[in-house]
């Protein structure tokens, strides 16, 4: 039996419980912080900052060696809802939960009314980033997007420590945190609404959704598309291939970044391995473009660039 009734408040922080040492969890999440302080964004730290105001003394240390040892095996997000579990000391994982107080649709017109007298937040949002003073936007409304009292924020352990928040939902916390930095609208998500529904409130529209302009009177009339080539009857015709210019691909070498595509796209939730997921891609893309311009220009393959040894391979994950 859990040992707190539904989500009890933090009134248990002078319970001491002596220091257990967790069970070794294989493939669990891992902080990509391995020293310092968690989330490098401003919303990131914001969330933290609520976590550590709780005082809840060495708890929160243990709770980030948890986080970054890899003792949180799993963490599910859905509006208002944070489940996870985490390998403790004993050998069934803990049930973390967590429950972000949703506002309603009522206060979110509020809070879009109040963001829609500047500019500067509809391009924010639109271009995938946190608005610098968005939280004037939330004050102005008389509410807040972070929560700000033990009430906004419900949380609960399934482990025998008394006190709220434990080690286990410190852990957590500090994951999510790191995950803000990813996911700047993770917030809004817990807070009970979507990115582009926030979008939508606040009234603006993605580029490639606005209609074209009718055209004007005076414009060129388009020209007229011109008719495709029949396709010969003659399989062999269609298939056969005709000499390219020697200079046909232009300068061939190895990309000046690295991982462009992966590096755009961003970090994968809750990465499970010991470096970053772009890191580790870097590294595979590096020797991959080595090999590749060894093949095109003829090559055995595999001799200009480095190989990647299988311990390199599993330590990427």
């Amino acid at each position: 039996m859990p040992r707190r009734s539904s989500y009890r408040s933090y009134d248990y922080g002078w319970t001491r419980f002596p220091a257990s040492k967790p069970r070794e969890a294989k493939g669990g999440i891992k902080a990509q912080s391995k020293r310092g302080a968690f989330g490098e964004s401003w919303w990131a730290k914001r969330w933290i900052s609520v976590l550590e105001s709780f005082s809840i003394g060495a708890r929160l240390g243990r709770g980030r060696s948890y986080a970054r040892r890899g003792q949180v095996l799993s963490v599910d997000i859905s509006e208002g809802n944070i489940a996870a579990q985490v390998q403790g000391s004993r050998s069934t994982p803990y049930k973390v939960a967590i429950r972000v107080e949703t506002l309603s649709k009522a206060d979110w017109k509020k809070v879009a009314a109040a963001m829609a007298g500047q500019a500067i937040f509809a391009a924010k949002l639109l271009a995938g980033e946190m608005p610098q003073d968005i939280e004037q936007a939330f004050e102005a409304a008389k509410l807040s997007l972070f929560p700000k009292k033990s009430g906004d924020l419900k949380t609960n352990c399934s482990c025998p420590d008394w006190s709220n928040p434990c080690k286990h939902i410190a852990a957590v916390y500090y994951l999510l945190g790191e995950e803000f930095d990813r996911d700047p609208f993770l917030i809004f998500r817990l807070r009970g609404i979507k990115q582009e529904e926030l979008i939508e409130l606040v009234g603006a529209e993605p580029a490639a959704s606005k209609r074209a302009e009718p055209q004007d009177a005076d414009d060129p009339e388009p020209e007229e598309p011109v008719s495709a080539e029949p396709l010969p009857a003659d399989p062999a015709l269609y298939w056969r291939t005709c000499d390219l210019p020697d200079d046909f691909f232009g300068e061939v070498g190895t990309p000046p970044l690295s991982a462009a595509l992966v590096k755009r796209l961003g970090s994968l939730p809750f990465w499970r391995a010991e470096v970053r997921f772009a890191d580790a891609m870097e590294e595979f893309y590096r020797s991959a473009s080595s090999v590749g311009v060894d093949v095109f220009i003829g090559g055995t393959g595999g001799q200009s660039g480095r190989e990647i040894s299988s311990a390199e391979i599993e330590r990427m994950g």
